[in-house]
């Protein structure tokens, strides 16, 4: 997710697909149910419900997996189902009619998405592709709504996940708004170690190369070009290290200090 942009994505599947047949292998039946009900304990969604609850979801949801760069879901397309991510990462993004977009969230494993739209009724409103070859667990509309109506922890939980997704949001149009695109990728880069980044033993925190500079500059609303440049800024200040498949943050508080200026 960092140093060197990508040439494109793979060919994706067309919309219009009945449910459970977005990505190239779908529908895949839950035999094993013991890694599913791991998996599903791990996600906050679903973290309050009891050890057999758990064993009955799992034997409802379907295993979906998706090559990097497939659209699980356009934006538009009608909601069907609930996602958890397993493994690999996806990102969420508002595509513009000149092929440009803007990413609003990256998922990561034990993470969920794709809620708003079995809420409410509405087509998706983001699109959402693997940034990485990623296994997600689908789970149904109809069975997501009787969930939420019928187990009050889970409904706790999904209210929780609400206000922080509207806190994060809030706090990303203030850096739209507010600071230059030096404090934007500041504040971005920031975030992204304090949420996704590994830390290491001398302090440092490694963003693997899941984004690209073309993602860096959707998120922020710059040009990659922009991104590259200050990129070799930040490497030149020992912010940051740039290798070949990561970005390595060497100084996380001076780049939270760049981020407030």
């Amino acid at each position: 997710m960092a140093v060197s942009d990508r040439a494109g994505y793979p060919e994706t599947l067309a919309r219009g697909h009945s449910r459970f047949r977005y990505g190239a292998q779908m529908d895949v039946p839950t035999i094993n149910q013991d890694p599913v009900v791991a998996a599903l304990a791990r996600c906050p969604l679903f973290a309050g419900l009891g050890h057999d609850d758990l064993i009955g979801l799992a034997r409802e949801m379907r295993t979906r997996r998706f090559r990097r760069g497939e659209v699980l879901f356009h934006q538009g397309d009608p909601g069907e189902a609930l996602f958890v991510v397993t493994s690999g990462a996806v990102k969420i993004s508002l595509p513009s009619e000149e092929g440009d977009e803007a990413i609003i969230a990256t998922v990561n494993a034990g993470d969920f998405f794709g809620e708003l739209a079995l809420l409410d009724g509405a087509p998706r409103s983001a699109t959402a592709t693997a940034l990485e070859p990623t296994e997600t667990l689908a789970l149904a509309r109809a069975r997501f709504r009787e969930l939420i109506a019928s187990e009050p922890a889970l409904r706790d939980a999904l209210l929780a996940a609400l206000a922080a997704e509207l806190r994060r949001l809030t706090t990303h149009v203030q850096e739209l708004h507010f600071l230059d695109i030096t404090g934007r990728l500041a504040a971005r880069l920031t975030h992204l170690a304090t949420g996704q980044g590994t830390a290491a033993g001398d302090g440092s925190v490694r963003l693997d190369a899941r984004l690209t500079q073309s993602d860096l500059a959707s998120m922020i609303g710059a040009t990659r070009q922009s991104v590259n440049k200050l990129l070799g800024i930040f490497a030149d200040d020992r912010l940051l290290r740039l290798e070949r498949d990561a970005i390595v943050i060497l100084d996380l508080p001076g780049l939270a200090r760049i981020a407030r200026r």
